[in-house]
C-alpha cells in the first residue's frame, strides 16, 4: 500500500485565527447540509405513509408535530373540523407531501386524507397487510362519516369480517383514533348496480337503473326507506356516489310509478316575481295559478280537498305562516276565490293553536303578577308609595323614606 509521506497539515505559525474561524464554518455549514439531506433521503420515500407526532404547537392557522428528529406541518386544511388536539397530545397522522426548503425537510402531513383510513386498517388488520383483503375504494368526509369497500382475494377469508373482528374490536380502534368517526364497511362487487345498492346501506334497495353510459343510476327504495337512503343533509348519498363514482339519483317507489303515469307534483314555491302594472307591487305568480302580493293572496276557486293533495296542503300551510294568511281562510277563499287580507302574526298564531279572539288579546307567555297593596293607611293602593310621589285620597303626596 503507498503512503503518502508528506504532511499536508498547515503549521501553527501559517494557520492564522482568520483562517481558523473560516475552516470551522465551512465545515459546519458541510455538515449541516449533509444531515438535511440525510432527513430529506429518510422521509421523502414515506409519502403515504402513516406516522405518529406528539402536537407540540396548535393554533387556528397551522400544527406542529415532533416526529423525533424533525418537524412536521399540519395545516388547518389538513385538520377535522371541530378536532383540536392539546399540546403533549400522540396522534396519527398521514403524510401528504415532503419538501425541501433551507431549514431542512418540510413535511405535510394530515388527518383528513383518505389515506389515513386505509393505513390504520392496515396496522389493525393482518389480512390487508399480506395482502388477502384489499381496500377497492374509500370516501370520507372528516369527522363525521368513512365508506370503505373491501374485497378478498382468497374465498375463504370474509372481507367484512376480518375488518371488523371479533366483537367489532379491529374496527373500534380505528374509530378511537379517529375521534369516534363512523365507518361503514361494505363488501365490493364487479357488478355496477348490486355495488350500488350496497353502497347505499343501511337503506334497503328495491331497484337500481343504470343509464347507457353508466355514468348515472337511478336508485329506486321503498317510501319509508327513502329518508334512510339520503341521509343527514344527503350525507349517504354523496358518500355512497363518491365510493362507487356515480351520479346517483333517490327517487321512491310511488314516486317512480307516478312518473311512469305521467304524474308530476307541482311544488307551490315553483314559479316568478312580477310586477303589478296597476298598483306598482311585487306579485308571486306560482305555478298552480296563485297569485301573492304583499299584502293580499289571490287563490283561485278550487277546493281544497280532491283536487289539492297532502303536498298542497302542507304548502298552503306554509305560505299562510310566510304571508301571514290563516289556513281557515285559505279554505273559504279557495271554495269562493276571494281573496284574504293579510294578519298579524300574533293573532295568526293564536288561530293555528285554536285560541279565542279574546283569547289572542293575551299574551301567551307567563302573565306579570300584580304588585301588593301599600300597607301604610290611608293609602291602600297598588305599588310601592314609599319610593315614588302617589296619589292619596286625590291629593299628591310624597311620602318620607321613614313612612307616615
Amino acid at each position: 500500500n503507498w503512503v503518502n509521506r508528506r504532511d499536508d497539515t498547515p503549521s501553527k505559525n501559517e494557520l492564522g485565527r482568520i483562517a481558523a474561524q473560516t475552516f470551522r464554518q465551512v465545515m459546519g455549514q458541510r455538515i449541516r447540509e449533509a444531515e438535511r439531506d440525510r432527513k430529506f433521503e429518510e422521509y421523502a420515500n414515506r409519502e403515504g405513509d402513516i406516522v405518529t407526532g406528539i402536537v407540540q404547537q396548535n393554533d387556528h392557522r397551522y400544527a406542529l408535530l415532533d416526529l423525533g428528529k424533525v418537524e412536521a406541518l399540519m395545516p388547518q386544511s389538513e385538520q377535522v373540523p371541530y378536532e383540536r388536539a392539546n399540546p403533549g397530545t400522540r396522534v396519527k397522522a398521514y403524510i401528504v407531501e415532503v419538501r425541501r426548503s433551507e431549514r431542512g425537510p418540510q413535511i405535510v402531513v394530515s388527518r383528513t386524507h383518505p389515506g389515513l383510513v386505509k393505513r390504520l386498517f392496515e396496522l389493525e388488520v393482518p389480512e390487508i397487510a399480506d395482502g388477502v383483503v384489499e381496500i377497492k375504494a374509500c370516501s370520507r368526509e372528516p369527522g363525521h362519516r368513512t365508506k370503505i369497500a373491501v374485497h378478498s382475494n382468497d374465498s375463504n377469508v370474509d372481507p367484512v369480517g376480518a375488518c371488523v373482528g371479533a366483537r367489532g374490536g379491529r374496527v373500534r380502534m380505528v374509530v378511537n383514533e379517529l375521534n369516534q368517526e363512523k365507518i361503514d364497511i361494505i363488501p365490493f362487487s364487479e357488478d355496477l348496480a348490486d355495488f350500488i345498492a350496497k353502497a347505499l346501506s343501511p337503506a334497503k334497495v328495491t331497484e337500481v337503473r343504470l343509464s347507457e353510459d353508466r355514468s348515472q343510476a337511478d336508485v329506486i327504495v321503498p317510501d319509508f326507506q327513502l329518508s334512510l337512503a339520503i341521509g343527514k343533509e344527503g350525507q349517504n348519498a354523496r358518500l355512497a356516489s363518491r365510493l362507487v363514482g356515480v351520479r346517483i339519483d333517490i327517487k321512491s317507489e310511488t314516486q317512480y310509478q307516478n312518473e311512469l303515469n305521467g304524474i308530476f307534483e307541482e311544488s307551490f314555491a315553483d314559479g316568478e316575481w312580477k310586477v303589478n302594472p296597476d298598483t306598482g307591487e311585487q306579485e308571486f305568480h306560482a305555478a298552480d295559478g296563485s297569485v301573492i302580493s304583499d299584502g293580499r293572496a289571490m287563490i283561485p276557486s278550487m277546493p281544497l280537498t280532491g283536487v289539492y293533495n297532502v303536498a298542497n296542503a302542507l304548502a298552503a300551510v306554509a305560505v299562510a305562516l310566510l304571508f301571514g294568511v290563516a289556513p281557515d281562510a285559505i279554505r273559504r277563499a279557495a271554495a269562493d276565490g276571494s281573496a284574504i287580507r293579510r294578519r298579524p302574526r300574533r293573532r295568526l298564531g293564536h288561530e293555528l293553536l285554536g285560541l279565542s279572539h279574546r283569547q289572542s288579546r293575551r299574551p301567551l307567555g307567563r302573565r306579570r303578577p300584580r304588585p301588593p297593596p301599600c300597607r301604610r293607611a290611608p293609602c291602600r293602593r297598588a305599588g310601592s308609595c314609599c319610593v315614588r310621589p302617589v296619589m292619596c285620597d286625590g291629593r299628591l303626596r310624597l311620602l318620607p323614606p321613614g313612612g307616615l
